[in-house]
């Protein structure tokens, strides 16, 4: 059984108009896998199914072999929209929101909750920003802090929703070396357009666009084309989403 199962799935924000249609997929444990396929195909739908946010209109889910919702404390998310009101809350605190799925949402903080807040902080490269308001921080320092939010849940399994939008190329590359090194202690979903960067670092890539085209330990440059709309070669150059404009009215992916 693998860790994640979707079994004919159907599901999105309109049953008429399903975001994601007949979908088998399967994660393995300790898999490193890449989400592609153009805005408006079906991604981030995906995520949410399997943390139990979206009930399928048809077919079935299970993580660690349960329903979504009663499988969460193990799983660690990253959003995709980084929060850009004004909130009087330091990173730190951001961070140990984190562990309120380990401790429970009404204990109050131990000084183990701050130690593993700080550890991950460290290994992000941003603890000299731990007493710092999230709102002083840039885009990318925010993801950053998000990150190691979902990680001071010492989750089994890290879900990530374009994680790198706002981060310099460099630290991207820095990020994806990282997500190689946390896949020997947990399974990775990454969401993303990156296809040429991440290709290198994933285990199996799986193209959606409301179909699954195809999963595999390769990329099949065929398929993706067909997904997308365009010529792989623009697909990898970063420019999917310019060239297609397939975002639904919705604004749901």
């Amino acid at each position: 059984m693998g860790l994640i199962e979707l079994r004919n799935v159907t599901a999105g924000y309109n049953s008429h108009h399903p975001a994601i249609e007949d979908v088998d997929l399967t994660v393995e444990k300790n898999d490193f896998i890449a989400i592609i396929g153009p805005n408006g195909g079906g991604k981030t739908t995906l995520l949410k199914v399997v943390l139990g946010l979206l009930t399928p209109f048809a077919g079935t889910v299970k993580v660690f072999g349960e329903e979504p919702a009663h499988s969460r404390k193990k799983i660690g998310y990253v959003p995709q929209v980084i929060p850009s009101r004004t909130f009087p809350v330091s990173v730190v605190d951001v961070v140990l929101m984190g562990r309120l799925s380990a401790s429970g949402l009404f204990r109050k903080y131990s000084s183990r909750d701050r130690t593993i807040a700080l550890k991950e902080l460290d290994l992000l490269g941003v603890q000299q920003l731990a007493e710092k308001r999230m709102d002083q921080l840039s885009g990318g320092q925010k993801q950053r802090v998000l990150i190691a939010r979902a990680l001071a849940g010492e989750p089994d399994l890290l879900l990530l929703d374009e994680p790198l939008a706002s981060v310099d190329v460099e630290t991207q590359q820095n990020f994806y070396n990282l997500l190689s090194q946390l896949n020997s202690k947990m399974a990775v979903v990454l969401v993303t357009h990156d296809v040429g960067a991440v290709s290198s670092h994933v285990k199996s890539i799986a193209c959606i666009n409301r179909h699954l085209v195809s999963h595999g330990e390769t990329i099949d440059e065929d398929d993706v084309t067909r997904a997308y709309g365009c010529p792989f070669e623009l697909i990898t150059h970063g420019v999917p989403h310019r060239v297609l404009g397939h975002r639904r009215d919705s604004g749901h992916d």
